[in-house]
């Protein structure tokens, strides 16, 4: 399927923030996804994964999220103790209430493009971004129908902004993906978060993948697990299609 993509800016309260967009090269409006980063930052691989869901009938937005530093790109492949450090510090610096400042200028952006149509949107958040996806669902709980997270990490914490937290605030549906083996996420992290989200009430699917390590959705990670990695998108593309796909004037493509 052809695409139409670009390199865009999109303004938020604290500055100009590069992203990609990629939707369908064909008449009409389409939902709008909003694809959070993982740790290591802005890449081609992710901008793969951005045209992978534009090609199942999507406008699919993805920020670099590291904008208020400059432009930072890292070359993984050559990935380093040093170089983890530098990653280590720009993912940390990055706060929930930060994103959740960044969200409100994609959606305004989603919401200017002619391609998108309006309404309800959808997002999924890697690595780091699980904290993000969460908080911003309760946030912008009008606006999320449909979240997905993958090996997410600081989604229960013991701080005052804990993502968990906010679940009573969630109106849409939830995805959460872990890998089995992920030192990353405590133990306690999967029970809480499933009673929290029992006890709102919030429509969700938690999904522990066997035999996979934190990144396996990644195909030019060393930890790749294919099998596991199309299953997710499997998920996330029933998910969006359930909520996203139902308004009218969206349109429907085959994967």
């Amino acid at each position: 399927m052809a695409l139409l993509e670009k390199e865009v800016v999109v303004t938020t309260k604290h500055g100009r923030m590069p992203a990609f967009a990629a939707c369908p090269d064909a008449p009409g409006a389409f939902p709008g996804i909003i694809l959070y980063m993982d740790a290591p930052g802005f890449r081609e691989e992710l901008c793969n994964m951005a045209r992978r869901i534009a090609r199942h009938g999507y406008f699919c937005l993805l920020p670099d999220m590291y904008y208020r530093y400059g432009t930072i790109r890292f070359d993984t492949p050559r990935r380093s103790d040093a170089m983890s450090a530098v990653i280590k510090a720009a993912y940390t610096s990055l706060t929930n209430a930060d994103v959740s400042d960044d969200t409100a200028g994609l959606l305004a952006f989603l919401d200017a493009q002619d391609k998108v149509t309006p309404g309800p949107v959808g997002c999924v958040g890697y690595c780091m971004s699980g904290q993000f996806v969460t908080t911003v669902a309760a946030r912008f709980a009008h606006r999320f129908a449909a979240v997905g997270s993958l090996y997410g990490v600081k989604i229960v914490t013991d701080q005052p902004d804990s993502p968990h937290l906010l679940i009573d605030q969630i109106k849409g549906e939830l995805f959460y993906g872990f890998a089995e083996t992920d030192p990353s996420v405590p133990e306690n992290v999967i029970p809480t978060l499933t009673a929290a989200l029992k006890k709102a009430g919030v429509k969700h699917h938690i999904k522990v993948f066997e035999r996979t390590q934190h990144g396996f959705c990644f195909p030019e990670r060393q930890v790749y697990a294919a099998a596991a990695s199309e299953q997710t998108w499997t998920i996330l593309f029933d998910l969006w299609d359930r909520n996203l796909k139902k308004a009218e004037g969206s349109k429907r493509l085959p994967q």
